[in-house]
């Protein structure tokens, strides 16, 4: 009897330790944004050799270590940022996202301190055996990750206009590598920034009392709803604008052009949205126009496939 008891108590323990350590792992990964990183890590594979990249073949481009040296110091970097700025941002969290702070509260947060130090290390590692370079592009990078989540984050304008610049920062980097300087590699760049724009303005929108709270100044905190959709609402006629210089002054073409073109009633679409200003149509806008840069990564890969076979 007593040996069932054991045994039963034993196996009890097992499944509760391994509850445990699977909820640290996952904790680990939404706070390191983890799946936000592979997703980028994918457009810039994709954006590296089928945009940036005019002149290497395939095969080139596999054994050039140095592209996926600064590939990976990349990934280290925004999830070394994913780190601090839940760091920050835990106590917002709490109320925000609830699920994922239940889970991470599974570590202590002095263990993602030290995974932050040691992610920003290892890319600082990495980056000075690339290139001193490479080694001065991480540090200003991991500093202003840092100071977004450290102070610019609660600063006016600065906040969104920084996290997008942030976001985009590695494909400029690649650019620049590449010196790919084309007027239809700008007006794509000026594209993709007021779409991550509007994305991190219409997220605003959704715990807009929450910033508030805890002292994020924010775009729809600060202003009045109907200015904030007014906003929001030029942001995107910008973007048809732009859209519409792509496909008639570049000479674009293949799955890129459809996307483009499709972009045009996706963007209507969101404006048709915002002009109701409820919560479920801003949640809608904000899906949609995630998922139109996600399709976005994907008619570029099929366009670059197109074009390279």
């Amino acid at each position: 009897m007593n040996s069932e008891k054991e045994n039963f108590q034993q196996k009890n323990y097992i499944q509760k330790s391994f509850y445990y350590r699977f909820s640290q792992f996952v904790g680990f990964l939404l706070g390191a944004r983890f799946f936000v990183a592979i997703l980028l890590t994918f457009a810039l594979y994709v954006s590296t050799f089928f945009l940036f990249n005019q002149d290497e073949t395939f095969r080139k481009f596999v054994f050039d270590f140095k592209v996926h040296g600064i590939i990976f110091c990349t990934v280290l970097t925004i999830l070394a940022g994913g780190i601090i700025n839940q760091f920050y941002d835990f106590e917002k969290d709490h109320i925000v996202k609830p699920f994922r702070t239940r889970i991470q509260s599974f570590i202590k947060q002095k263990y993602f301190l030290y995974a932050y130090l040691m992610l920003s290390i290892v890319s600082l590692g990495v980056a000075w055996m690339i290139s001193h370079k490479v080694f001065a592009f991480f540090v200003v990078y991991q500093f202003f990750m840092w100071f977004y989540s450290h102070k610019l984050s609660r600063i006016l304008i600065l906040n969104n206009l920084t996290f997008v610049s942030l976001t985009l920062y590695p494909f400029f980097g690649m650019m620049v590598y590449y010196e790919t300087f084309s007027k239809k590699v700008l007006l794509m760049a000026i594209f993709l920034f007021l779409i991550l724009l509007c994305i991190d303005i219409v997220k605003d929108t959704l715990t807009k009392s929450v910033d508030k709270a805890f002292g994020y100044t924010t775009i729809p905190n600060y202003f009045k709803s109907k200015n904030t959709k007014i906003i929001i609402i030029s942001l995107l006629i910008i973007t048809i604008a732009v859209s519409m210089k792509l496909i008639l002054r570049t000479g674009i073409s293949g799955f890129m052009a459809y996307y483009f073109v499709g972009g045009l009633f996706v963007f209507i679409l969101c404006i048709y949205l915002l002009l109701n200003y409820s919560r479920r149509s801003k949640f809608m806008t904000l899906n949609i126009l995630r998922l139109w840069v996600f399709v976005g990564i994907i008619a570029m890969l099929l366009n670059g496939l197109e074009g390279k076979l």
